[in-house]
């Protein structure tokens, strides 16, 4: 089912079902950021390995190009989850909107800022984007409220560059190589397909721990499975069962190799370069959670950065122990 179908179609069903949620037939739809992301690949990895299954759950994946869109899916009451970034839970509770995230699978972004081959002479760090286009997912998504503080760190305003959608996988390609923009932020297996023809080079790399903390100040949980609160409240058992698939899941990707993981992807996530993915995952295999746990100074950190420049949190309180609980993962062990 393509994803707008679904979206229209679980929209309509949330009309007769309670407020705010689609019909309760036992499926959970989950909506992913970009199901293709590394970033994101547990939640396929957790289909592929029969983990929901094992659970006792029927689980649907659909895929949304940003994490954004998905978000809004959520509020709407077309899906039950949604795998995307935690920090759409601190944005969202200063717009009075409870959402938790109960499994953590990046302890960093797993982002990377690359420059346009064209541009690289021209920019060498963040502080040279003054009058330059930056691409993101979307706007209001993760990757622009990274771009943003990373260009504040180098006291840049939100008014010295333009910032465009361009989506992620293909369409950011396109960008880069039609020269849409001189630089902007995508995810791995993207990242290492435009290193490899020489059409972008690395400029902020938040693929690792180390990475993260040069650019960022600390750690930064980035993709997660997160819920309306509401949800949690009535479907704790299935919350449970969720995290107990994905910490397996987790697990799993912390004691195989990226070779060993990308066996087990359908064959249409790494097409007929399958070295360059394997590759690619190696080099995001530091950014995956070993246990699905809120990293204990990461919720600041996040808070920290949207803080800087979103109006929607600057200055207002946010009460970050019900941004994420883990209560479920902690029981799943």
């Amino acid at each position: 089912m393509k994803p707008l179908l679904a979206a229209v179609l679980g929209a309509s069903l949330a009309l007769t079902a309670a407020p705010g949620f689609a019909a309760d037939s036992g499926k959970i739809t989950i909506m992913v950021g970009g199901i293709t992301k590394m970033v994101y690949l547990p939640a396929k990895l957790a289909e592929q390995l029969g983990y929901f299954k094992e659970e006792g759950l029927n689980v649907e994946l659909l895929s949304q190009p940003a994490g954004v869109d998905a978000e809004n899916e959520l509020l709407a009451g077309a899906v039950q989850a949604v795998v995307g970034f935690y920090d759409h839970a601190i944005d969202l509770q200063s717009k009075g909107k409870e959402v938790q995230s109960i499994v953590v699978f990046g302890q960093v972004p797993g982002e990377v800022e690359l420059v346009n081959a064209k541009s690289r002479n021209t920019i060498k760090s963040m502080a040279d984007v003054k009058g330059k286009t930056l691409g993101v997912t979307g706007l209001g998504s993760s990757t622009n409220f990274l771009t943003q503080y990373l260009a504040a760190k180098h006291g840049l305003k939100s008014s010295d560059y333009s910032v465009l959608p361009v989506g992620a996988d293909n369409t950011f390609i396109a960008a880069i190589k039609q020269n849409r923009i001189d630089a902007g932020m995508t995810t791995e297996p993207t990242a290492s397909q435009l290193i490899k023809t020489g059409d972008a080079a690395v400029l902020v790399d938040m693929r690792t721990m180390e990475g993260t903390v040069a650019a960022l100040g600390g750690a930064y949980p980035a993709s997660s499975l997160y819920v309306q609160r509401a949800w949690l409240d009535k479907h704790k058992p299935e919350a449970a069962k969720l995290a107990r698939a994905f910490v397996k899941t987790l697990k799993y990707i912390n004691t195989h190799s990226a070779a060993e993981i990308t066996e087990k992807m359908p064959k249409d996530y790494y097409g007929s370069n399958k070295a360059l993915y394997v590759q690619a995952l190696h080099n995001s295999l530091p950014m995956y959670s070993p246990d699905g746990r809120m990293p204990k100074d990461g919720p600041d950190t996040v808070l920290k950065v949207l803080a800087a420049f979103n109006p929607n949190v600057k200055g207002k309180h946010i009460d970050l122990s019900k941004t994420y609980t883990n209560e479920f993962v902690d029981q799943a062990k």
